[in-house]
């Protein structure tokens, strides 16, 4: 029998995407290194050149990002898919970037799907549809465009002769291109020699190549395209005249048809080396110099290449343009707190110093360089508490950060560090929504008591003590006005020319004044950024409105622990409903979803966010269905897949037939070995709470993990002594295995809670449980069985970032091993499975949210 060699499994041993990856990386540092030479003499090209005509190149490349964005809208539109500008323009950036990186980036690059592209909902025939025209078209137009141009040029210039060769290449592609979609959509030749070698391709294939082209839209689509070209030769005909050079048009639509030939033909970098050279010649041929040449040349690349390409590299690194502001604030306050130091270490300029202290007296330059450095030691703290997002923080980094404008200033001219501080406070005033934890007021007025107390305390103190001071110790005999001004001199950190102690004594009295300023100040700034979160208890009132509005609007297992002790209740005061929820951190982690009618959601959600708001707390909502998504859009939140919920279909289930033999022999294998399965109405008796207790304690310390709370409950005797038990029991009645049945509140659904068996309890006993759960419900006439989450699973095709990271953890980590086991048990019983979602505000909430989940469900 013959073995195939190249199989899924041994491709996915390959690591294909690593090693592409690999290889991209390897391509681009060849790109950038062979490309130098070309970067380094933009800079002095772009500085000769005309401004103005380089301004108007930049604005014509600027048209021509949205004419390639257009081409991709009437692309779309000619398979009957709808794609907006915005999306074009970064689906158009992205690609051209990934294209000098790809071989035969041109046509390679189309199979590039952006996540934004795929969140449209269109389909993936229709991207493909629409990104073939577009390639198409795109070769379509340089031909069409190009035929006149070379016909005319080969009768005025003999070299251009060879130029015919590679329209003619054109032309037999795009002749090719077309004979391969006929015959693909006619079954001919190309469609049979693909289903001989490749048979598995063929419904792809069908899916693709069978389309209606609306020509209104293709016809767009290629005028688009045309005006590509034109704005093409427009560049490089402006090149020329920002060089200076007398402009010819013939040589500009020449030399750009030629460039772009070995643009579309060269199989790698996207003709690197070859467009430069190419063109040079080719504007050498019509009377320019080889400087004028190369200077023409490297403007067309910076108007041409460079510019999109520089706003691809923007487009990607936006993907996580909310992720960078939240970060890049503390960042630069660290670094300023950094520069602030340093600055006042190192010498200032002469001449600098020398202006200024023609308007400044030397005591207060001296004061402004101890301004600066104590904002820099300040600054240093501040991006700690800044990082978590702490409102007060904000308002301390914001504040001397402008105070680090005026000290730079005032110290020494120093305007390069004034500008870095002034840059950071815009930074701080844009994201200020970002900063929403508040401190505590009382604590705050403690801290100004404290510290005005102590500068009371200390200038009575400093008063006194310099006053009474010997005057060998400071060599002065200090009057009480001088005694005043030197205490609170030193209590304020500030230097003073005039105080110079002699003896040990005064330099420890002086210490000891500033030991109390520095601890005064320090508590001062503590109580101002430290965090605070009044959180509202729990109340009877609440609580009786929550069961209420649970019998009214409850709909979900999740329900029963919406009103569990460890909860706290937001009540509406404007609707009918509420929502539970658990504060970590500066979190307010939400179990699901408001509980509340339909039309109420949105309204509550916006209330509870608002609320949020004035507690200083950012909300994120844990296990939403994702049929409840649709209302977290409307206020604008992100959502990552968490893991998938079992439900199962139990009206028609039976034991019978040959896909259940494996549980009948579970089942028959216990039985014969004396095991029973029982169920136990509530009440339950203190003796079988105590052996359930023994089960589930063992249980715990088997698989050493630890109870807990939020979404499931814990092993509490108080409710589990109100609920019904289903136990499996040996022949001597000892019970191995139990689960308890808790409320469900969706319709026609049952569930349970805990499900745990002691660590010597044979095969099958957790189907023995489930089986005659499902036989209490078929009973009670039910239709469904929810067996809970299986978290981290169901990820097919992750949407983001964090939802790669979480499938690879799921299946690479072993750490995580067991979640794929729970998948399987319960994937036995399972009719459907449905999504469940962490939403949330913020990219960077990602990083502090497994932290704050892991706290809101310890008990």
């Amino acid at each position: 029998m013959r073995t195939k060699f190249f199989t899924a499994a041994f491709l996915r041993k390959l690591h294909l995407k690593e090693l592409l990856a690999v290889l991209f990386i390897l391509l681009a540092i060849y790109f950038f290194r062979s490309q130098r030479h070309e970067l380094y003499s933009l800079i002095p090209a772009i500085e000769k050149a005309d401004q103005g005509w380089v301004v108007i190149g930049v604005l014509v490349t600027a048209a021509y990002i949205l004419l390639q964005a257009g081409m991709y809208v009437f692309s779309f539109r000619a398979v009957g898919a709808r794609l907006d500008t915005v999306k074009s323009t970064e689906l158009f950036l992205k690609r051209n970037l990934l294209s000098v990186f790809l071989p035969a980036g041109g046509i390679s690059s189309l199979a590039y799907l952006p996540q934004s592209l795929r969140r449209t909902g269109l389909h993936k025939q229709q991207i493909h549809q629409a990104s073939g025209i577009y390639g198409f078209v795109g070769i379509l137009s340089v031909f069409l465009v190009g035929i006149p141009v070379v016909g005319y040029a080969m009768f005025h210039a003999a070299t251009m002769k060879d130029a015919a060769w590679g329209l003619g290449a054109i032309c037999a592609l795009l002749a090719l291109v077309v004979w391969l979609v006929r015959s693909m959509q006619s079954k001919g030749k190309a469609y049979q020699l693909l289903v001989k070698y490749f048979p598995g391709a063929a419904h792809q294939v069908d899916d693709i190549f069978t389309f209606h082209l609306s020509v209104p839209a293709f016809m767009n689509t290629v005028l688009s395209s045309v005006l590509i070209e034109v704005a093409g030769v427009a560049h490089l005909y402006l090149s020329m005249l920002a060089v200076g050079v007398t402009p010819s048009l013939e040589a500009a639509c020449v030399g750009y048809i030629v460039a772009t030939i070995f643009l579309i033909i060269s199989p790698f970098l996207r003709g690197l080396g070859a467009i430069e050279l190419s063109l040079a010649y080719i504007l050498n041929s019509y009377g320019y110099s080889t400087l004028q040449a190369l200077e023409i040349t490297l403007l067309f690349r910076l108007f041409e290449f460079w510019l999109p390409l520089v706003a691809g590299i923007f487009a990607f690194a936006l993907k996580g343009r909310e992720l960078v502001l939240r970060l890049v604030p503390p960042i630069l306050i660290f670094l300023l707190g950094m520069v602030n130091i340093f600055s006042v270490l190192t010498p200032p300029l002469s001449y600098r110093m020398h202006i200024l202290r023609a308007y400044i007296p030397g005591t207060s330059i001296h004061a402004t360089n101890l301004l600066v450095v104590f904002l820099g030691l300040v600054l240093l703290v501040t991006a700690t508490f800044l990082i978590r997002g702490l409102r007060s923080a904000w308002i301390v980094a914001l504040s001397v950060s402008l105070l680090s404008v005026l000290g730079h200033i005032g110290k020494a001219l120093d305007y390069e560090e004034a500008s870095l501080a002034l840059v950071t406070s815009i930074i701080l005033l844009v994201t200020a929504k970002q900063y929403r934890v508040k401190s505590n007021p009382q604590l705050v007025n403690i801290g100004v008591v404290t510290a005005l107390a102590t500068l009371v305390v200390v200038l009575i103190f400093g008063t006194i003590g310099f006053y009474f001071l010997n005057v060998r110790h400071f060599g002065i005999d200090f009057t009480w006005q001088q005694s005043i001004r030197h205490a609170f001199h030193c209590f304020m950190l500030l230097e003073d020319d005039g105080l110079q102690p002699v003896t040990r004594f005064g330099k420890e009295f002086m210490s000891a004044i500033r030991v109390l300023g520095v601890s005064s100040w320090a508590f001062l700034f503590y109580t101002i950024i430290r965090p605070y979160l009044h959180v509202a208890q729990q109340t009877n009132t609440n609580l009786e409105k929550a069961r209420f509005y649970l019998s009214q609007y409850g709909d979900s297992p999740m329900d029963y622990f919406k009103v569990g002790q460890d909860k706290l209740l937001f009540i509406s005061e404007k609707h009918e409903g509420f929502i539970a929820y658990r504060v970590a951190g500066s979190f307010a982690i939400v179990l699901e979803e408001p509980v509340c009618s339909e039309d109420n959601k949105l309204m509550l959600l916006i209330e509870f966010e608002q609320q949020c708001r004035k507690m200083g707390l950012r909300p994120a909502f844990y296990r939403v269905d994702e049929d409840s998504t649709y209302y977290f859009s409307h206020l604008k939140k992100k959502k990552m897949l968490i893991g998938q919920e079992a439900i199962m279909d139990i009206r028609d289930f039976t034991l019978s037939g040959k896909d259940k033999k494996s549980l009948r022999n579970g089942l028959n294998s216990l039985a014969n070995k004396g095991y029973v399965t029982a169920f136990h109405v509530a009440p339950q008796t203190p003796a079988m709470l105590a052996e359930l207790r023994a089960v589930s304690d063992e249980w715990l310390h088997q698989y050493e993990v630890k109870e807990l709370t939020f979404s499931q409950g814990l092993f509490d005797e108080s409710s589990v002594r109100d609920q019904d038990i289903i136990t499996v029991s040996d022949a001597e009645g000892k019970i191995v295995a139990f689960l308890n049945i808790i409320p469900d509140y969706a319709p026609g659904e049952c569930t349970y809670d805990l499900i745990r068996k002691r660590s010597d309890a044979p095969g099958g006993v957790m189907d023995a449980l489930i089986i005659a759960l499902i036989q209490d419900a078929q009973q009670k006439e039910l239709q469904f069985l929810n067996l809970g989450m299986v978290p981290m699973s169901g990820i097919v095709q992750p949407a983001n970032t964090a939802e790669k990271m979480v499938k690879y953890a799921y299946e690479k980590l072993r750490f995580f091993r067991h979640y794929q086991g729970l998948r399987e048990f319960k994937e036995k019983y399972a009719t459907e499975w449905t999504n469940k979602y962490l939403v949330y505000e913020h990219d960077f909430d990602l990083i502090q949210l497994p932290a704050a989940l892991s706290k809101v469900m310890q008990p």
